[in-house]
């Protein structure tokens, strides 16, 4: 099978339209000479509409596909040829997504991920609406087939025939209000970052262009700080209801299936059977509210994905943990706090950082030509105290009978639920400074974990006792619950042919 015909022209003009800067550059350049400005920018325009049309049309002719019992083959490349045969049992998710305009044209982009994959495995660009909703149905469909014959636990329903599709149960719809709040609580910080680059620019010159000599360069920078906040704020709140406009979750069998999107329209699933860990995510407005976000991880994303999404963007907290043992059925959690030197350890770190910044900030008023009031900086030590505590007072980390949960930070509070049996390497470190206070973190990573470096689960600062205590326990039960999930699996193959047999 092939893309659909109407990929030639969209990604012919998409194409060209990433040329854009080129066009202009071009354009500008030939308005400099007498009679041939209109004439070199018509002619350049067209030629790479030809060019890309010529690309979209090869790409089109050697992009095949084929969907077998067992495999989805891809035969494709312009320059190069490239045959690949993707077993339907390591495919994870399938996801589509289409904006305003493929949904004018009724096409859809389609990707395919793999468990392990470190790159998306298929990527097509682009098919009908009606193709794209049967190869996610067919491939579905297809899997399920592979883990009835394979005994695979919780591959399919009982009672369920190889022709049937799944029934949705619906488990969340965003109601308006929640869409609203959304964006409310959902600043994107480095939007805020980039937007603040045009402070110390465009400041200085506002303030030379005033009239008034009052409105000098304190008055100009607050006040043009104030509008940029104010702007990052809007257009993070309007990026946050247009991605999530319409958001639906609901469950087929053995897995999640999500909609959502205004401008660009995304459905995709999540295979229960794959997820790594759950997180409950709330920033501190979220929180004060009542607020949080459902985040699941699952393994086999490419690397710009990190392995997460979104579930539940936002809801009451109660909901969120309701949603959550939906997929990971844990139990009532009670945090185990770090000991109270850890917090110490943060009240001294944060007023050494107060104190060099308030040093640089004096060094910079007294020895530069810049004047500012530099004691302000000081503040920052004064709230050392307060910060070291909530840092402190959201930490914890909590062993259930079948998950263990870590939680940590203060503007972004994320809840990590991880089975044991999702555990791939439990690493117990400590650093200098911890070893002198008897302190260390016990680091719980998973197939969906974001990287040894940065992004996994942790108990930080606990006893060092326990450390090791959390340790081996995690360690033993994951060795307890693959043991019992390998005896599971046995027990269900066997039923699975005894029936055979009975028929």
């Amino acid at each position: 099978m092939r893309l659909s015909a109407l990929s030639i022209p969209y990604g012919a003009v998409i194409t060209a339209a990433r040329l854009g800067w080129l066009l202009v550059i071009v354009s500008f350049g030939s308005a400099r000479v007498p009679g041939a400005g209109p004439l070199v920018a018509v002619a350049v325009v067209a030629g790479a509409l030809a060019l890309a049309g010529a690309y979209q049309f090869a790409r089109w002719r050697r992009f095949e596909y084929r969907l077998t019992e067992d495999t989805l083959d891809i035969d494709s490349g312009v320059f190069s040829r490239r045959s690949r045969e993707i077993p339907l049992r390591r495919v994870q998710n399938v996801d589509t997504s289409r904006n305003a305009v493929q949904r004018a044209l009724g096409i859809a982009a389609v990707t395919v991920e793999t468990a392990g994959g470190s790159d998306v495995e298929a990527d097509f660009r682009y098919v009908s609406e009606a193709e794209a909703e049967r190869l996610r149905a067919e491939i579905g469909r297809l899997k399920r087939d592979r883990g009835r014959e394979d005994g695979s636990a919780g591959a399919a329903e009982a009672g369920a025939t190889a022709a049937d599709e799944p029934v949705e149960e619906p488990l969340f719809a965003m109601s308006t209000r929640e869409l609203l709040l959304l964006g409310l609580v959902s600043v994107d910080l480095r939007l805020l970052s980039l937007f603040s680059a045009i402070v110390p620019i465009a400041a200085p010159s506002l303030a030379r262009e005033a009239v008034d000599p009052l409105f000098s360069l304190a008055i100009a920078a607050p006040l043009l700080a104030g509008i940029v906040v104010t702007v990052s704020v809007l257009a993070s709140a309007a990026f946050s209801v247009t991605n999530y406009y319409g958001f639906r979750l609901s469950r087929a069998s053995d897995e999640l299936r999500y909609e959502r999107g205004l401008l660009n329209r995304y459905t995709g699933t999540v295979p229960l059977s794959k997820v790594q860990s759950v997180v409950l995510s709330e920033n501190v407005l979220a929180r004060r509210l009542g607020y949080a976000a459902l985040t699941v991880e699952t393994a086999g994303y490419a690397p710009g994905d990190s392995g997460a999404e979104s579930a539940v963007p936002l809801t009451r907290r109660d909901r969120a943990v309701e949603l959550a043992r939906e997929v990971e059925p844990f139990g009532e959690v009670e945090f185990e706090r770090p000991p109270s030197r850890a917090r110490t350890r943060y009240l001294i770190r944060y007023a050494i950082v107060g104190l060099l910044l308030t040093a640089i900030a004096y060094g910079i008023d007294r020895f530069t030509g810049l004047s500012f009031a530099w004691y302000g900086v000081a503040a920052l030590v004064a709230l050392a105290p307060v910060a070291a505590h909530l840092k402190w007072r959201n930490l914890g980390f909590a062993v259930l009978e079948n998950h263990v949960v870590l939680r940590s930070g203060f503007w972004s509070r994320e809840t990590t639920v991880v089975p044991y049996y999702r555990v791939q390497t439990v690493i117990e470190g400590q650093t200098l400074f911890q070893r002198r206070r008897d302190l260390a973190t016990v680091v719980v990573d998973t197939a969906g974990s974001r990287g040894l470096t940065g992004g996994d689960p942790k108990a930080l600062d606990i006893e060092a006792d326990r450390a090791t205590e959390l340790r081996e326990t995690i360690a033993d039960r994951l060795q307890a619950s693959l043991g019992g999930h390998q005896a599971e699996r046995r027990r269900t193959r066997r039923s699975e042919l005894l029936a055979g047999g009975d028929d």
